[in-house]
């Protein structure tokens, strides 16, 4: 047991790289929970149309994720060997795919938004509802297009903060994000102090101001203490990176980002299976959803924590003690996940309270939220054992692991069992979430062989 559990100087270690991930990542997810609940007390189109809206969304903040997380690699081990020069190439690689992401994004929101939302609408016996939920989601998607560039450059800032050991920044333009979101969410849902009710268009402009301050914070303080970070001074002066950099990122960093576009979009089409059972069913996986992602921030911060600190260790040349520091991350990530789990179950049944909303849909939330709090410690582990294979630059390997798994499994089995079977929606869901115990298997044999052991950059001299 002595091989899985560190000593306190290597939990406070983990710690202080991890808490203030969990705090950004759990503001992140506190702005689209405000937004949630308050909408939600709107009424239940509302809370629908922005369900739909936010998952489009969610695909889209997981490919600037996956982008910046191609050359956030790199980041970890140059700094790690002491090369700014190297960390400030991968910000600048971070930033023209940021950029790239971004222009696709708008062009297929503004083209096809609207068809996109139509194939979460089934409930074919309700068309007045079908078209006051489809109108609320234009409104909310429209607006929300406005917001996409400054978090994609909040990205590319934060992470490359994050690689090089500052997590306290991100974390404080976060919270401030939070303060400026809770506010202008009051005052334009509902129209207080003079100002009108605005409904989800209120939402959507109270959240996309939040991301420009958000931006504005972290971008600031970035330039302001430049002689510590310096991998900013000068990165906008030249676009220019080095040949063979370039072909790294894009031979490690592309199987990342297409595997985390791949995930994202297989997390939208499994959630648009699950809505073929109606729209009770979307609503309350948005509520169930919601409270998800804030619980979930625990295994999410570990994972990157895994990343951070194993990447580090293997750019400095410390196999085997990036070997030993990754197992006792694991064990503690699951742990943690365990203790998590059981707090999530003992919310289950009073969160969905909040919403103005029906009684079987509130009931819907409730099971949903027991069924993600009892898989936990399942998220955790594959979260973690991504992240090792990903620190050692084994990105093909963790694209078959990945994304390849959700479109070859779990869609298959989503899709089959909600159009062709009569199961009921909570067992149908439960089984769908429990056949992620094959991908924990697979992920223990890869980490045990030790395929990820390996240090992925060349320090210029």
């Amino acid at each position: 047991m002595k091989r899985y559990i560190g000593d306190k100087k290597f939990y406070m270690m983990v710690l202080a790289v991890a808490i203030p991930i969990m705090i950004q990542n759990g503001i992140t997810n506190f702005v689209s929970l405000l937004d949630n609940i308050m909408v939600g007390r709107v009424g239940t189109e509302q809370m629908s149309g922005v369900a739909i809206v936010n998952q489009l969304i969610f695909v889209f903040n997981i490919c600037i994720f996956g982008g910046v997380s191609g050359a956030g690699i790199f980041t970890a081990q140059f700094f790690g060997s002491g090369d700014h020069k190297g960390v400030r190439d991968t910000f600048r690689v971070k930033v023209l795919i940021s950029v790239g992401i971004t222009i696709i994004g708008l062009a297929v929101f503004s083209l096809y938004g609207e068809r996109l939302i139509g194939l979460y609408l089934h409930e074919t016996n309700d068309s007045e509802a079908i078209s006051a939920t489809l109108m609320y989601a234009k409104q909310y998607l429209r607006i929300m297009m406005l917001e996409m560039m400054p978090f994609a450059f909040v990205q590319a800032y934060a992470s490359t903060l994050r690689e090089t050991g500052e997590t306290v920044i991100p974390m404080k333009a976060g919270i401030a994000a939070v303060f400026v979101n809770l506010v202008l969410n009051y005052i334009l849902i509902y129209g207080k102090f003079g100002a009108p009710a605005l409904g989800v268009e209120g939402a959507a402009i109270a959240t996309t101001i939040a991301r420009f301050v958000e931006f504005g914070i972290i971008a600031g303080w970035t330039y302001k203490h430049r002689e510590v970070h310096r991998f900013i001074e000068g990165a906008y002066r030249s676009f220019h990176i080095p040949a063979h950099l370039i072909g790294k990122v894009a031979i490690l960093g592309t199987p990342l980002m297409v595997n985390e576009i791949l995930w994202a979009s297989g997390q939208a089409v499994l959630t648009q299976c699950y809505s073929v059972r109606g729209l009770s069913v979307v609503a309350a996986f948005n509520i169930s959803s919601t409270i998800s992602n804030v619980f979930n921030v625990v295994f999410i911060a570990m994972g990157s924590s895994v990343g951070i600190i194993v990447g580090q260790l293997l750019g400095a040349g410390k196999m085997e003690e990036a070997k030993e520091t990754d197992r006792k991350l694991i064990f503690f990530s699951v742990a943690s996940c365990v203790g998590i789990g059981l707090l999530m179950s003992l919310v289950a049944p009073f969160f969905p309270v909040i919403y103005n909303t029906t009684t079987e849909i509130r009931q819907l939330a409730s099971r949903f939220i027991m069924i993600a709090a009892l898989c936990m410690p399942l998220y955790a582990f594959t979260h973690a054992t991504y992240f090792t294979l990903r620190s050692g630059g084994k990105t093909w390997i963790t694209f078959f692991f990945d994304s390849v798994y959700v479109w070859v499994v779990n869609i298959p089995l989503a899709f089959v069992l909600t159009r062709y079977t009569g199961i009921y929606i909570i067992v149908l869901y439960l089984f769908c979430q429990l056949i992620d115990i094959i991908k924990c298997i697979i992920g223990f044999v890869l980490v045990k062989k030790g395929v990820w052991i390996q240090k992925i950059i060349e320090v210029e001299k």
